[in-house]
């Protein structure tokens, strides 16, 4: 009978001769880059965001369609006159769009794991803004593409060619992709910095659609309506600055439609800069709030 053979600790040279696998550099921690990607991926899977893409292309192509039927028994024709007529409403889908992306972690709730797995927290709205804007772009090309599409019936029964080259063509079809795809990134700085559906969807169509509106309203109000022209009042130069300085004052000076009487002529790179405040500064507010307050 043997004895048993005792059991020998292991050495510090047998743990060293299987070392452990190094960990590639794939395998670590949350990135911009991955940020990107899974916003990305969050929003191209949700039906609502094609939904509003689709929209987006109707409304321009159907509204363009309409104003250039409208407009096409007048002696004095241009069917690039109607180019920009469908931009009112093909604009509030990715206006939306961008609202629910910038609502949509809070809505759910889903931002506890989304933190967890990203403590910085900035990552991710940054991520959104970046997927948004290309979500945006991509719509906002095709939707200017059905637009041009939708001018072509109303030309060829006056026998008329469009020409996209001339006349500050090249102008407008860069200032409506740029207005398209910048009112998804502000819906998105709203939605992100008021974190509710409902509030942030009703702030939007405020500042974008009815504050303009009501300016133009009161400011007419305020005048005689029984005196004679007499140029441009105070009172609506005031306004008519004021809206300049709105997102749609930039859409105007973006898309070539010039400065209205007694306010200052931006151009069209005035209007995309006083665009880009409107989404920058609520976004910084909205970073400044994510990482100084507690998510609720």
């Amino acid at each position: 009978m043997t004895a048993p053979t005792a059991r020998t600790a292991p050495t510090a040279t047998s743990r060293r001769a299987h070392p452990a696998a190094p960990r590639p550099a794939s395998a670590g921690g949350p990135t911009l880059l991955r940020a990107v990607a899974a916003e990305w991926t969050r929003l191209t899977s949700l039906r609502s965001s094609w939904w509003a893409a689709a929209l987006t292309v109707v409304v321009s192509a159907v509204l363009t369609y309409l104003s250039a039927q409208a407009s096409s028994v007048d002696p004095g024709f241009d069917p690039l006159g109607s180019l920009s007529s469908g931009l009112l409403l093909a604009q509030v889908p990715p206006l939306v769009l961008g609202v629910l992306v910038g609502t949509g972690e809070y809505s759910t709730g889903t931002f506890r794991t989304t933190f967890v797995a990203e403590p910085r927290r900035w990552p991710v709205l940054v991520g959104q803004t970046a997927a948004t804007a290309a979500f945006a772009l991509l719509t906002a090309v095709v939707a200017v593409a059905a637009a041009v599409l939708a001018l072509l019936p109303s030309a060829r029964s006056r026998d008329l060619a469009l020409d996209l080259g001339g006349d500050g063509t090249p102008q407008v079809l860069v200032g409506m992709t740029l207005l398209l795809a910048g009112m998804a990134l502000l819906g998105l700085a709203i939605g992100a910095l008021v974190r509710r559906p409902v509030p942030a969807v009703t702030a939007a169509v405020l500042v974008v659609l009815v504050l303009p509106v009501a300016l133009v309203l009161a400011a007419d109000l305020s005048g005689d309506p029984l005196a004679a022209p007499a140029g441009v009042s105070s009172a609506q130069a005031a306004v008519n600055t004021v809206v300049t300085f709105l997102p749609t004052g930039a859409a105007s000076l973006l898309t070539g439609e010039g400065a209205v009487e007694g306010a200052p002529d931006l151009g069209a790179v005035g209007g995309g800069l006083v665009l880009a405040a409107w989404v920058v500064v609520p976004l910084a507010l909205a970073a400044v709030r994510l990482r100084a307050r507690d998510v609720v």
